[in-house]
């Protein structure tokens, strides 16, 4: 939740009044502006399938905060308090305020309902915000998707996990091939990035550590950009961002002003993605991160 408070508003999550993902910790200040809403204020169609977790009441749902089209779970996860008894398959959802009976896998039907949208949109300007729910805990996937990875001799829970990105592959394949089908893909900016490192002991490209510690190997994430018809593909960079980043590039990419009374702690990409500034002159920068895991910040601790 803290992840996404500050990928959702560009600004350090202690700024948004989430710090922390139960209890009451999770739960964005209906003051904070969204991209979602900067968005929809300058002509965007936004919609939002998937894991939201930064309130599940008025004034805090995403329906409340720039989001015209929802599709979501509550909570933190399917099957997680308060969102029990749910399960992975055939979930019980929430479409525009009202309980939803979704019918597959969760992954395919928050994918559904993204290329749904588009096709409806297709002819303006769109948002979408698409956070998986998966990989997580409770590791509900098909056998299809778990059964090479057990037959590899991997433990029963990294199969599992395994399976579940596969599937959220799969998915990520449907839709680029969806918005090339519509032949807007060229005009498409598509940002991929995970929030955290492994949960469980796997790979880890030999980062130190896993979620919930400060170390590389749990807030190091991969971030892959996507602008076909603007910005060269196969390029790697290797510059410090985060996700406070994602919404001012975002405004930049969509030629949205940024309010003048809105503080942002990130900083628009653009100039690098596009190749109009260098590495070497891209300027050194300092991120705040830190992990405490209650309700109560104590000092020092991550």
């Amino acid at each position: 939740a803290p992840t996404r408070a500050s990928l959702l508003t560009g600004r350090y999550y202690y700024r948004t009044g989430v710090i922390h993902t139960s209890r009451g910790g999770a739960k964005m200040s209906s003051e904070e502006r969204t991209v979602a809403e900067l968005l929809q204020h300058n002509g965007y169609q936004t919609g939002i399938f998937g894991k939201w977790h930064l309130g599940d009441n008025y004034p805090m749902r995403p329906q409340d905060q720039g989001f015209e089209e929802t599709l979501v779970h509550r909570g933190g996860g399917i099957g997680q308090t308060p969102d029990q008894p749910n399960s992975y398959f055939d979930p019980l959802l929430w479409k525009n305020g009202e309980q939803y009976q979704g019918k597959g896998y969760c992954t395919d039907i928050f994918f559904d309902a993204a290329l749904d949208f588009i096709s409806d949109n297709r002819d303006q300007p769109f948002f979408i915000y698409l956070p998986t729910n998966t990989p997580h805990t409770p590791l509900e996937v098909s056998d299809d998707y778990a059964d090479p990875y057990r037959a590899q001799g991997l433990p029963e829970a990294t199969a599992k996990v395994y399976g579940m990105i596969k599937n959220i592959d799969d998915n990520v394949e449907r839709l680029v091939r969806h918005l090339q089908r519509l032949n807007i893909a060229e005009n498409t900016l598509i940002i991929y990035i995970s929030d955290n490192g492994a949960n469980t002991d796997r790979y880890n490209a030999g980062l130190r550590r896993r979620k919930s510690s400060n170390y590389e190997g749990g807030i190091r994430a991969l971030a892959f950009f996507q602008w076909a018809g603007r910005w060269d593909q196969g390029r790697k960079i290797d510059r410090i961002a985060a996700h406070v980043d994602i919404l001012p590039t975002i405004l930049d990419v969509c030629g949205v002003q940024n309010p003048p009374d809105l503080h942002l702690d990130g900083v628009s990409l653009v100039p690098l993605l596009g190749g109009d500034i260098s590495e070497e002159d891209w300027p050194d920068r300092t991120l705040f991160l830190q992990c405490h895991r209650s309700l109560t910040p104590q000092p020092y601790q991550n």
